[in-house]
């Protein structure tokens, strides 16, 4: 379990929104709060161009889906990842950043930007949710405790992506591509900012 940490210094008028369409887009948005980060949720076109980085939460994919394209998001939302705009996805949110999708439902797509191909509740239903103990250099020698629920796997870590974790049996959970990052667990669930923390970092990058 984390624990809160200093607020981090984040340049004035940054600002961090998180897809609000379905899922725990709440639970981001408070463990941002607590880093000290200026949150917007983000449900209509016009949200998105008033922020400068965006967390795509955990949730259902499919469904995120159909709402992004309802709602007119998910043409911005791609252009937006095209255009650099830093974007980090937890579970269902790296799915959607996927540029492949591995038994989706019927006609779901996904914004892509990851090179990377995804397979959806890889580890069968929610009652084959797990928690572990990760390794992930980039974070610290600290091990990160991951909560997986009904969690994707990254089958395939194309040439532009870099694997950043993977299970003992080697398959990869969390991946990042420049501005990029996404987790198959949920960080925001146990408290553990340090994958926040991360993803500002590359926010702040970006804005320079």
């Amino acid at each position: 379990m984390g624990t809160r940490p200093a607020e981090a210094a984040l340049p004035a008028g940054l600002r961090v929104g998180v897809l609000a369409l379905q899922g725990d887009f709440r639970e981001h948005a408070q463990v941002l709060r607590a880093l000290g980060a200026n949150v917007a949720l983000v449900r209509r076109p016009e949200e998105l161009l008033q922020v400068d980085g965006l967390v795509i939460p955990g949730g259902e994919s499919s469904v995120m889906d159909k709402l992004a394209r309802t709602f007119g998001l998910a043409e911005p939302l791609r252009a937006a990842i095209r255009g650099g705009l830093p974007v980090y996805g937890t579970c269902a949110g790296l799915i959607m950043l996927a540029d492949t999708i591995l038994g989706g439902m019927n006609g779901q797509q996904s914004l892509g930007g990851l090179d990377i191909a995804v397979r959806r509740n890889a580890f069968g239903s929610q009652t084959a949710s797990f928690e572990t103990d990760l390794d992930i250099p980039a974070l610290g020698e600290k091990p990160v405790h991951a909560v997986f629920i009904r969690a994707p796997i990254v089958e395939t870590v194309g040439p532009r992506a870099t694997a950043l974790a993977t299970l003992a049996d080697g398959r990869c959970v969390a991946v990042e591509q420049g501005n990029l990052l996404g987790t198959s667990f949920h960080p925001e669930i146990t408290r553990e900012y340090r994958f926040h923390q991360y993803f500002l970092q590359k926010m702040v990058a970006a804005a320079r």
